[in-house]
C-alpha cells in the first residue's frame, strides 16, 4: 500500500479497477484549507492520461508490472510469437495486445513484454533500431541545404521520413518512441 503523499514519478498504482502510472505529481499546501496532491496519471493499458487530485492520506494498492525480455520470433496471421531466451517458453499474443509496437521490430530481435498479474498489456521495442530502406525516391545533388524530408519504407514495412540525401539500400537508425530518423549507419 502506498499513500498519495508518497507518490513519485514512475510509481504504479491500482485505482478503480485500472492500473495507473504517476507521470507528474505536485504537493499543494494552499493558504486556506487542507493540503492535497495534484497528479497526472497514465492508464497503462489504454494509454490515456488523466489529471486527478488526492488527499495525502488516501491509500492505493501498489501495482507490480512484470517486464520480461523476450525474443520476437515471427507472426502467423493475427498471432505474434515470442520466446523467453532463458526458459525457451513460447508465448503467442494477439493483434489487440500488440498494437503497432512491432512496426520497427524485425524477427529475432529482443523486446520487453509488460504484464500485470499474467495479463500482457504492452510490448516495449528497443529504443533504437537499425533498418534498411527498401523503397524511397532517389536523392539529387544539392538537396541537402533545405532540411526537407521524403517518405521511405523500411524493411519491416513501416514508413519513416528521412532527409533527401538518404537513398534506397542504406541502413538508418530510428527512434522507436517517436518513429523519427536519427542517422545513417
Amino acid at each position: 500500500m502506498t499513500t498519495a503523499g508518497d507518490f513519485r514519478n514512475g510509481v504504479t498504482i491500482e485505482m478503480e479497477g485500472n492500473i495507473y502510472q504517476v507521470i507528474e505529481f505536485q504537493h499543494v499546501k494552499p493558504g486556506k484549507g487542507a493540503a492535497f496532491v495534484r497528479t497526472k496519471l497514465k492508464n497503462i493499458k489504454s494509454g490515456g492520461v488523466i489529471e486527478k487530485s488526492f488527499r495525502p492520506t488516501e491509500k492505493f494498492e501498489n501495482a507490480h508490472i512484470d517486464r520480461v525480455d523476450m525474443q520476437y520470433l515471427y507472426s502467423d496471421g493475427d498471432l505474434y510469437y515470442f520466446m523467453d531466451v532463458n526458459t525457451f517458453d513460447q508465448v503467442a499474443l494477439g493483434q489487440d495486445a500488440i498494437g503497432d509496437s512491432l512496426k520497427f521490430v524485425k524477427e529475432n530481435e529482443m523486446v520487453k513484454i509488460c504484464s500485470h498479474k499474467g495479463q500482457v498489456f504492452s510490448i516495449e521495442p528497443p529504443l533504437f533500431v537499425e533498418l534498411e530502406i527498401t523503397d524511397t525516391e532517389p536523392g539529387f545533388k544539392g538537396d541537402t541545404a533545405t532540411g526537407a524530408t521524403k517518405p521511405a519504407v523500411v524493411e519491416t514495412g513501416a514508413t519513416v521520413y528521412v532527409p533527401l540525401f538518404v537513398n534506397q539500400g542504406e541502413i538508418i537508425r530510428i527512434d522507436t518512441r517517436s518513429g523519427e530518423y536519427m542517422s545513417r549507419v
